[in-house]
C-alpha cells in the first residue's frame, strides 16, 4: 500500500542518497516520481561530457533496480523543458518545473538543493530536505599518494602510476600490478565531483564535452572520458614543496633586480621543472618584500600563494574579460600562470604596457624558445618594453638569467654600416655577455647566437688561405674576404670573371662545393664599359633581367646609382637570374623599391 508519493529532484539524485535510504528501509510504501525535467537536465549535461550527468543517470538506472527489487513503484511526470527552459537553467526555471510536477502530484520534494527547499517551502509545497552528507578529505585517490609522490595517473584496464620524487627530478612508478577498474575509477570520480560540488576549497575550472578540470584543495584534478580520451582517465597532481625566493639561493645581484626593476618577468621551462613553484615563491617576494598587491591570472588556480594574494581565473571563460577587471583593481603585479594561447600573449602584452607589473609562466625547453614565442605574437621592437627579465628553470633550478635591451647597430658578422638596424639584444643577467641578436632581415625574423660570430675570427684566416689557394690558379691577384661564417667574396680581374664562374656557373660552383662557403665574384678594379638596356621582370621567388640575346656569354657588372653591387655571365637566353632571398636579391629589391637607378655596364 502507497502511504506517501515522493518527487525527488536532480540533487538528491546526484547525491545518491535516496538508493542508499531504500537500502537501508528508511523509505518504503512510497511512489517515487521522476520530473521529466531531471533526466532531461541529467541528459543534457552527460552530453556536454560534464560528470554530474553520468552520475545524476547512472543513479536513475541503480534506482530502477532497487525499485523493482524492493517492488516500490517508480514513474515520470511532468512537463518536458522547452528551449526557453533549458537556456534559463541556470536561472531556475528547471527547478520551478520540477516544484511544479510535486505540486500537481500533491507530493513531497525531496531534494539536497538549500535554495530548492526554501522556495518550494515559500511555494506551500511539503519538502524533505536531505542536507548531502559527502567527504572532503580523506577520499579514496589519497590513498595512492605518499609524501614523495607528485602525480597519480589512473586509468581503466590499467595499472594506476605515480611520479615519485622533487620537481625536475622524478621517477614513474607502478603503484600496483592490479589493474583499475572501471567502476573504481568511476567511483574516485564521483567521489571528486561531489567534494568539489561542497567544499568552499573546490573549484570545477574547466568542463569540457569529455574532459573536466578541478581544483580541490591542493590536487589539480583532470578527469578525461570517451570521445575525448579512449577510456575514462584521472590525472591527479599535487605539489609537494612549498618554498620562498630565499630557498632558490639567487645571486644577490638578481634579488636587487627583482626587489627594485624587474617588472616584465617570463619563467620559462620544461614541463615539471618547478616553475609555477618559482612564480608562487615570487608573489609572496613581492607582496612582502615590495609591499606590493599582487593578483593571479590562473586556469587552474594552483599557484600555492599566501591569503593576501587574490587568484582569478578566466571571467566567463575568457581571460581578455579578467584582464579589464584586473585594470580596475589597480594591483601593483600580476603572475600569469600558464602562457600558452596567441590571445594570452596578447594580454601579456596590453597588461604590461598598461604599466601593472607581470610574471608570465612559459613552457620552453630552453631559455631562448621562451623569447621566440613572443615574436610574431608582438611586435619585434616591442619585446624588451614587455620583457625585460627571462628566468629559465630546469629540475628545480635557475640555470639562466637574460636581461633584454632595445639598440640600433650593425649585426654581428656583418660588416657594411648601411646594414645598421635596431635590434634586440639578449644578455647573461650575471656576466653581462650578449648571447643572442633578435632582428629582422628582409621578412624573416632572426634569432642569431653570438657565438656564432665569434668563430669567424678564429677560422678566417684559415679559410682565406684555402680560398686563396682555389681563386689564385686564375688570377694571382685576387684579392679574398670573409663576409661571415658560410660566405666570402672574391675579386679578380674583370676578363677572369667568366673563366672562373664557368658556363652557367659550373666552376665556382665546383669550387665553393669543394670548400663548403658560398663565394661571390666581383671586379677587383671595377670598369666602367659600355652602359646596357635591360628588362625586369619578376619570375616565381626570382629577379630576372634580360638582355640583348647578341651579348650572351658577355660578363655583366650592376650598378645601384655607383656603387658596385655584383658580377655575372649573361647566360644562353640572353637572361640573368637572381634569388629574392639572396643577399644581392634583396639589395636590388631595395634599389627598385627606393626607387634608385640600377645600371648594367658590359
Amino acid at each position: 500500500m502507497v502511504e506517501e508519493k515522493i518527487v525527488l529532484d536532480t540533487s538528491i539524485i546526484i547525491d545518491r542518497k535516496i538508493s542508499e535510504l531504500i537500502r537501508r528501509k528508511k523509505i518504503k510504501n512510497v511512489e517515487i516520481i521522476i520530473p521529466i525535467a531531471v533526466v532531461d537536465e541529467l541528459q543534457a549535461q552527460a552530453s556536454k561530457g560534464r560528470e554530474p550527468g553520468f552520475i545524476g543517470l547512472d543513479e536513475l538506472k541503480k534506482l530502477r533496480e532497487i525499485c523493482k527489487k524492493e517492488k516500490i513503484k517508480i514513474g515520470f511526470s511532468g512537463e518536458r523543458p522547452t528551449i526557453e527552459d533549458i537556456r534559463l537553467a541556470k536561472s531556475g526555471r528547471i527547478d520551478a518545473l520540477i516544484r511544479d510536477a510535486a505540486k500537481k502530484e500533491n507530493a513531497t520534494l525531496y531534494t539536497a538543493d538549500y535554495v530548492q527547499a526554501l522556495v518550494a517551502e515559500a511555494s506551500g509545497i511539503t519538502v524533505k530536505y536531505i542536507a548531502p552528507k559527502i567527504k572532503v578529505t580523506g577520499l579514496i585517490f589519497e590513498k595512492f599518494f605518499t609524501p614523495d609522490t607528485l602525480s597519480i595517473h589512473l586509468k581503466e584496464d590499467s595499472s594506476p602510476f605515480a611520479k615519485r620524487g622533487v620537481p625536475g627530478k622524478f621517477e614513474l612508478v607502478k603503484i600496483r600490478e592490479e589493474p583499475c577498474t572501471k567502476e573504481e575509477v568511476e567511483n574516485i570520480i564521483r567521489e571528486i565531483m561531489e567534494a568539489a560540488r561542497i567544499s568552499e576549497e573546490a573549484y570545477v575550472e574547466i568542463v569540457r564535452a569529455g574532459a573536466t578540470v578541478v581544483q580541490l584543495g591542493n590536487f589539480r584534478i583532470a578527469v578525461a572520458r570517451p570521445p575525448f580520451s579512449d577510456g575514462v582517465e584521472v590525472t591527479i597532481v599535487r605539489p609537494i614543496v612549498k618554498l620562498t625566493l630565499e630557498d632558490y639561493r639567487l645571486s644577490e645581484k638578481l634579488i636587487k633586480r627583482l626587489k627594485e626593476k624587474a617588472e616584465g618577468v617570463i619563467i620559462a621551462g620544461p614541463p615539471g621543472s618547478g616553475k609555477s613553484a618559482f612564480a608562487s615563491s615570487l608573489a609572496d617576494f613581492y607582496s612582502r618584500e615590495r609591499k606590493a598587491i599582487v593578483k593571479t591570472l590562473e586556469s587552474p588556480r594552483d599557484l600555492q600563494v599566501g591569503p593576501e594574494v587574490t587568484q582569478y581565473s578566466p571571467l566567463e571563460g575568457d581571460f581578455s574579460k579578467t584582464a579589464d577587471i584586473l585594470l580596475l583593481v589597480r594591483p601593483d603585479f600580476s603572475i600569469f600562470d600558464e602562457i600558452r594561447k596567441p590571445k594570452d600573449f596578447e594580454i601579456f602584452a596590453e597588461l604590461r604596457l598598461a604599466g601593472v607589473g607581470m610574471v608570465g609562466v612559459i613552457h620552453a625547453s630552453n631559455a631562448i624558445d621562451a623569447i621566440q614565442r613572443f615574436i610574431g605574437k608582438i611586435e619585434l621592437g616591442m619585446i624588451p618594453h614587455i620583457i625585460d627579465t627571462l628566468i629559465f628553470i630546469k629540475g628545480g633550478v635557475i640555470e639562466k638569467v637574460y636581461e633584454l635591451g632595445l639598440t640600433v647597430k650593425v649585426p654581428s658578422g656583418m660588416v657594411e654600416e648601411d646594414l645598421a638596424r635596431p635590434l634586440v639584444e639578449v644578455r647573461n643577467f650575471e656576466t653581462g655577455k650578449c648571447e643572442y641578436e633578435i632582428y629582422t632581415f628582409g621578412e624573416e625574423n632572426i634569432v642569431m647566437p653570438i657565438k656564432a660570430a665569434e668563430r669567424i675570427s678564429s677560422v678566417k684566416k684559415l679559410a682565406m688561405e684555402r680560398i686563396s689557394q682555389e681563386v689564385k690558379k686564375f688570377d694571382p691577384l685576387a684579392e679574398v674576404e670573409i663576409i661571415s661564417e658560410n660566405r666570402a667574396t672574391v675579386r679578380v680581374s674583370n676578363e677572369i670573371i667568366p673563366r672562373i664562374i664557368g658556363k652557367n656557373g659550373a666552376t665556382i660552383s665546383a669550387i665553393e662545393k669543394r670548400l663548403g662557403i658560398h663565394i661571390d665574384i666581383e671586379p677587383r678594379i671595377p670598369a666602367l664599359g659600355k652602359e646596357v638596356e635591360f628588362h625586369l621582370q619578376e619570375s616565381g621567388k626570382s629577379l630576372e633581367f634580360i638582355f640583348n640575346r647578341e651579348l650572351t656569354g658577355k660578363t655583366a657588372s650592376f650598378y645601384v646609382e655607383k656603387d658596385f653591387l655584383f658580377s655575372a655571365t649573361i647566360g644562353k637566353k640572353g637572361r640573368i637570374r637572381v634569388t629574392k632571398d639572396s643577399e644581392i636579391g634583396r639589395e636590388l629589391l631595395r634599389a627598385i623599391v627606393g626607387r634608385r637607378n640600377i645600371r648594367v655596364l658590359i
